[in-house]
C-alpha cells in the first residue's frame, strides 16, 4: 500500500548528491558539495519550505530524490527535493507518485520573469505550462509540443482555487504559463523565448517536466513560483533574491494546504 502524504510538495534542486548546475531557479538547490560558491545559497532556499512546518522524523531517499513526511497547516504532506532539471523533477514526481498514491502535487520554488509585466518578488502561479525547448514542427506540431503530447498542460483547477484563496499577505500571485527547459535563462535566450513564446510569463527548469509527469499519471498539479530575477546577463541577480523569492513561494504554498 501507498504511504499516507498528502499533497506532495515538490521543491526542484535540492539534491542528495552534488548537482553538476550552478541553480536552477528553484527553492531548494542546496549542494553536498559545501566548496560550490552557491552552496550557501542554496540552503536559504531549502529553509523556508521547513521552517512552518512540524517535527520532521527523518528523511529517506527514493531514486535519487529526498523525501521528507512532515505536517503543515494540520495536513500531512510529502516534502520532496528532487535536484535540478527535467529528469531530477520528472523522475522524483513518479517516485513520490508510487510511493504516496495518486496525490496532488504542488510544486515550489523561483523563476526568471520573461514578460515584461512581471517584477521581482511577483508570484506565479502556473496556469498552463509550456515546454519550451520542445521542437517538433517538422511534423506539425506546436513549438513547445512533444509528439503524443498536449500542447501545453493545464494546472488542476482545484489546486489554482486555493492558490487564490491563498492570496495575501501583501504578496502578487499572478496566474499564467510558465515555461520550463534545461537552460538557465539569461538575456539573450530570453529574447529569443519572448518571440517564440509570447504568452510566457516566466521561466523554470523544472515545471513543464511535472507537469507532463502529473500529465501521464493523472494527479493533480499547480506550480508557485516566485520572480527571483527577470532574466539578467548573468546569474547575479538570482543570487541575489532567490531566498527571498523562495520564502514568499513557500508561504503561498504554506496558506494553500490550509485551503486543500
Amino acid at each position: 500500500m501507498p504511504d499516507e502524504a498528502a499533497p506532495f510538495l515538490d521543491l526542484a534542486g535540492a539534491a542528495p548528491v552534488a548537482a553538476s548546475d550552478a541553480g536552477s531557479r528553484s527553492s531548494a538547490a542546496a549542494m553536498s558539495d559545501a566548496a560550490r560558491p552557491d552552496a550557501a545559497m542554496s540552503d536559504a532556499e531549502a529553509e523556508p519550505d521547513t521552517s512552518g512546518t512540524g517535527s520532521v522524523p527523518g528523511t529517506r531517499i527514493v531514486g535519487g530524490a529526498e523525501h521528507m513526511v512532515l505536517t503543515l497547516g494540520g495536513r500531512r504532506i510529502a516534502l520532496v527535493r528532487s535536484g535540478i532539471g527535467f529528469v531530477n523533477a520528472s523522475g522524483a514526481v513518479v517516485g513520490a507518485l508510487l510511493t504516496y498514491g495518486i496525490v496532488p502535487v504542488i510544486s515550489a520554488g523561483s523563476a526568471g520573469g520573461l514578460a515584461t509585466s512581471t517584477v521581482v518578488g511577483d508570484v506565479i502561479a502556473g496556469r498552463t505550462y509550456v515546454n519550451t525547448g520542445a521542437d517538433a514542427t517538422a511534423f506539425g506540431y506546436r513549438l513547445g509540443q512533444l509528439p503524443g503530447m498536449p500542447a501545453v498542460y493545464a494546472a488542476d483547477p482545484g489546486l489554482l482555487e486555493a492558490t487564490e484563496a491563498a492570496v495575501g499577505h501583501g504578496q502578487n500571485v499572478v496566474a499564467g504559463t510558465i515555461g520550463s527547459s534545461e537552460k538557465f535563462v539569461t538575456a539573450e535566450p530570453a529574447r529569443a523565448l519572448r518571440e517564440a513564446f509570447d504568452q510566457i510569463l516566466a521561466v523554470d527548469m523544472e515545471s513543464a517536466a511535472i507537469a507532463q509527469a502529473c500529465h501521464n499519471h493523472g494527479a493533480p498539479f499547480v506550480a508557485v513560483r516566485a520572480i527571483s530575477d527577470l532574466c539578467a546577463p548573468d546569474g547575479s541577480e538570482f543570487l541575489t533574491h532567490v531566498d527571498d523569492a523562495a520564502l514568499r513561494s513557500a508561504r503561498v504554498v504554506e496558506a494553500m494546504v490550509a485551503h486543500l
